[in-house]
């Protein structure tokens, strides 16, 4: 499911994208065709009485449900409350390409290149995870019932963040898209 619009920087074996974001139908339109199959399982998943929109809502407070979608990707369906930016963390992924969609809630989202984030902890491969130090250089996005975000390998991210000053109830799917 290698997208073809990533390319590998020669030397480094680093994807090359660009986070996407929007509503889902602006962020299906944007993505390339290998996305379709996960695409599909996001609309049901966004589709009121659908069986995953159903599923989602059952899911309780704290708990995250892992899907297989085949291919080798997989959804992590969650509910949780959002947190403080204090409590957040920068991220990225070398195996996987976020596709996050918010099915209820609202959050806030923070994105920034890893070329301007400094490791603070390095590539932990079971867990397909770096870690980052904060920085005031990354762009805010609102995402809302209906919007979904893509995070390639080369976009930082920081999800989860509170909206304002109450935490809000957040139900949620990130769909983990293999990069090769």
């Amino acid at each position: 499911m290698l997208n073809p619009a990533l390319r590998r920087r020669a030397g480094d074996g680093q994807c090359v994208g660009m986070a996407i974001f929007g509503s889902f139908e602006t962020v299906r339109a944007q993505a390339p065709v290998q996305f379709a199959a996960v695409f599909e399982y996001v609309a049901e998943a966004l589709r009121a009485g659908s069986p995953v929109h159903e599923r989602i809502h059952r899911i309780a407070l704290g708990t995250t449900e892992r899907i297989e979608l085949g291919g080798g990707a997989f959804a992590m369906e969650q509910v949780y409350e959002t947190k403080a930016r204090p409590d957040g963390f920068f991220e990225s992924h070398r195996k996987y390409i976020d596709v996050q969609v918010i099915v209820a809630g609202r959050e806030v989202m923070e994105v920034a290149e890893i070329s301007r984030l400094n490791v603070t902890l390095p590539y932990v491969e079971e867990r397909d995870l770096i870690k980052y130090g904060d920085t005031a250089e990354a762009s805010r996005l609102l995402v809302e019932p209906g919007d979904a975000v893509i995070f390639y390998p080369v976009d930082g991210h920081m999800p989860s963040l509170r909206p304002g000053e109450e935490a809000t109830l957040v139900r949620k799917t990130v769909v983990k898209v293999p990069v090769a």
